[in-house]
């Protein structure tokens, strides 16, 4: 099987007749099938870690800030906007902690295709089950 260009070699597999070492030092980088370490100069450094710490703490605090709201506890912006910050917290965990933004674009949709369809999925149920439950006199 030949090596893919837009693949990494862990994932695209390797010419015939070559290998490619899977060796990690103990910096944690690999090298590539010529024995040259492989860095990732692209990866995050611990500032932008703490940037980000930051940034969720903030999310955070606006979060519980509006909960302890009184009047705005009671609108009908009150679900949808803690929802919305739960998913912006998520979508930077997922990012920066789980290196998803500095992954393969491949493994990256791997990540993120299921979890469209497990989205919209779970969004079709509550619509269709909600309308359902309210024509059943379960919901009022």
């Amino acid at each position: 099987m030949a090596h893919s260009p837009n693949l990494p070699a862990s994932a695209a597999g390797t010419a015939a007749g070559t290998s490619v070492s899977h060796d990690v030092h103990a910096t944690g980088h690999g090298v590539d099938q010529h024995g040259n370490p492989t860095f990732h100069p692209e990866h995050p450094t611990a500032g932008t870690y703490v940037k980000v710490g930051v940034i969720l703490t903030l999310i955070t605090v606006i979060e519980v800030w509006v909960y302890y709201i009184p009047g705005f506890t009671k609108t009908k912006l009150f679900v949808p906007l803690l929802l919305a910050l739960s998913a912006l917290k998520f979508a930077i965990v997922v990012m920066f902690y789980m290196h998803l933004k500095y992954d393969h674009k491949l493994f990256r949709s791997l990540f993120v295709g299921p979890l469209l369809i497990a989205a919209g999925t779970l969004m079709g149920l509550l619509f269709l089950f909600g309308k359902l439950a309210v024509r059943l006199g379960l919901l009022t």
